[in-house]
């Protein structure tokens, strides 16, 4: 162990190189690692969008950041302490996101003249090319050594080149202090049954890493984080899609209807329905149908047949599901939409994130439609989202659609697992008889505007279903003007009184000041972070950050009365601020806007407030 040992109270670290490398794992098996040791982290999995771009090339690096420290962590982090770069073209796409003086980590066996000309470099130097000598740049044949670990192992060549990435895993985890028996667990029990020389190996060539480095004496330093004070409980690593998933599943207990999931597989949502698929212990129902408009079809009439019915998809497949959830908002079936945004329009960048969904979710189909749209905004708390647009929709009859993004989908942090008996029941209008004598009148409404939930095949409770408009009294087809007007009005009664039942708006600081700061969704973490920095430089500013959009929850106008300027801070070109400016005229609302396929970057927010707050 190197014995100059620094303690930070935070670090980011970056796992970049080629699609094949294994990042995504290297990343995840180090973050997992630091969450087990007590540290609060934060990830961003930084996929390439083309499915198999060229090998070395710059358009087919896959990356992997993570942000860990010794406090709960809400942002992956803006720029790097340490990159470990696996090829040239993994250098000359992330250089940019390198703090000053921060290590760089390669791998020397991938810096040869072809992989150098693959990245796109003019010279044979990247290292000059890129003026990075002034950073601390290791750069040991991660390859070669790799080779040697495996020497005795009776294993091809390319299987044992596939385990390079645990060699630079052992490297960080020397650099940082973090333990190693939770990655020999986790091998030893992934690969027990399938192939045990398999884990063997990759421990040995994380041992060879770790060992490498402190025999070498690699860096000047090593760095100690230390755990963070959370809340007591039992916590376990997840990632946006997984609590989504999960739940849905709480609300299906708490509701005590089960749970069926219609979807077609999308990136990045396809995480939800393999989730499900995996729950049939749990009574879940999955069918992975044939395409977008399948899958909410089925979703719908598993909601007729009287169950909790949710379909999940991205940008895309929510305009293929449009005139289908029109059907869900016509028939008044509980339904949940998960739509993971992604950058767009049409096929876009399917890995990168956006919010640039939310008109579509809000007016995205014909007629008079109204639906309720909430969003989640950290991975965490994916799980409360899903429950509420549960409670929601079946509580109230009504299709909901619930907004994540491709950074918090895949993103991960430390979630406490809860407790179901703090969670309330959900009670569904559920019919299951009628008086004798009398006629089932299925849009007879409670005190909420929904109507009763009667199941197919209870005697009595026989009505029509369609898409067509409905009689108000007697459930059957109508084309009276009269009757239309007041379904109509009913209908957008019953997604307005939803505000009732949901929080009123939160505001985090003073309700009166210089600036206030409006987000919505998956950028929560990064505007937190820009606005309580600047609260400790004594700045006026406060956030105002909405998960309940349709409808707005109560207090939003005294909320945005109380500040001098108004900012709206999203990642698309001002949906959210032009809905604000429909629903608030009174107010002038200033934009911040990025459309670029990735997450805000604090700094970048925090100087666009200190040159409002002038």
């Amino acid at each position: 162990m190197d014995q100059n040992i620094k303690e930070l109270s935070d670090v980011v670290i970056r796992f970049s190189g080629d699609s094949g490398d294994g990042m995504q794992l290297t990343g995840t098996l180090f973050s997992d690692a630091s969450a087990l040791a007590g540290n609060g982290i934060s990830t961003f999995p930084d996929y390439p969008s083309e499915i198999r771009a060229p090998q070395g090339t710059v358009a087919g690096v896959s990356g992997f950041q993570v942000h860990f420290g010794n406090r709960k962590m809400i942002t992956p982090g803006d720029y790097c302490d340490a990159l470990v770069a696996m090829n040239p073209a993994a250098l000359k796409a992330n250089v940019k996101w390198l703090k000053p003086d921060s290590t760089i980590i390669l791998d020397a066996d991938a810096f040869n003249p072809k992989n150098i000309e693959k990245a796109g470099f003019k010279t044979d130097d990247p290292i000059e090319e890129l003026k990075l000598s002034d950073y601390n740049i290791v750069m040991p044949d991660i390859t070669g050594m790799t080779r040697q670990t495996l020497e005795g192992f009776d294993m091809d060549a390319k299987s044992v080149v596939k385990c390079k990435n645990m060699f630079a895993l052992g490297i960080c985890f020397y650099l940082y202090n973090r333990p190693l028996e939770y990655t020999f667990e986790y091998l030893t029990s992934k690969f027990a049954k399938k192939n045990p020389k398999i884990a063997e190996a990759n421990i040995a060539v994380v041992k060879g890493g770790y060992n490498y480095a402190a025999n070498n004496h690699l860096f000047a330093n090593t760095f100690d984080i230390k755990s963070s004070t959370q809340e007591p409980g039992i916590y376990r690593n997840i990632n946006g899609n997984q609590a989504t998933a999960w739940g849905f599943i709480a609300a299906s207990e708490k509701s005590g209807r089960p749970l069926f999931c219609g979807s077609y597989p999308i990136t990045p949502a396809t995480v939800i329905l393999e989730e499900l698929a995996k729950r049939k212990d749990l009574g879940v129902k999955t069918v992975q149908a044939e395409d977008e408009i399948a899958g909410i079809c089925t979703a719908i009439g598993a909601a007729f047949a009287g169950n909790f019915a949710v379909t999940s998809t991205s940008g895309p497949g929510l305009s293929l599901k449009s005139e289908a959830l029109g059907l869900a908002v016509m028939t008044e079936l509980p339904l949940v939409v998960v739509d993971v945004q992604r950058g767009g329009p049409s096929t876009g960048l399917p890995t990168k994130t956006e919010q640039s969904d939310l008109a579509q979710a809000l007016y995205g189909r014909n007629g008079e439609c109204p639906v309720v749209v909430l969003a989640s905004s950290s991975p965490s708390d994916c799980f409360d989202y899903a429950f509420q647009a549960g409670k929601i929709a079946m509580e109230h009859m009504t299709p909901v659609i619930l907004l994540s993004d491709g950074f918090i989908a895949n993103g991960s942090q430390p979630w406490r697992i809860p407790s179901m008996k703090d969670y309330p029941t959900i009670n569904p209008p559920i019919v299951t008889e009628i008086a004798e004598g009398e006629q089932f009148r299925p849009y007879v409404r409670n005190e909420e505007f929904a109507r009763g939930w009667a199941m197919p095949g209870t005697k009595g409770l026989e009505h029509r279903i369609g898409g067509l408009e409905k009689d108000g009294r007697t459930g059957s087809v109508s084309h009276d003007p009269d009757n239309h007007a007041e379904m109509t009005r009913l209908r957008a009664a019953k997604v307005a009184k939803v505000a009732d039942s949901i929080p009123a708006q939160e505001v985090l600081g003073e309700r009166e000041g210089d600036l206030l700061v409006i987000g919505w969704g998956g950028t929560r973490g990064h505007l937190q972070s820009a606005v309580e920095e600047l609260q400790a430089e004594g700045k006026s500013i406060s956030l105002c950050h909405f998960n309940y959009l349709n409808p707005l929850p109560k207090g939003v106008e005294e909320i945005l009365g109380g500040f001098k300027k108004i900012v709206v801070c999203e990642l698309n070109c001002g949906q959210f601020a032009d809905y604000l400016r429909q629903n608030f005229q009174q107010f002038e609302f200033e934009q911040y806007n990025k459309v670029m396929g990735l997450p805000f970057t604090v700094r970048e927010l925090k100087e666009t407030f200190v040159s409002l707050l002038k």
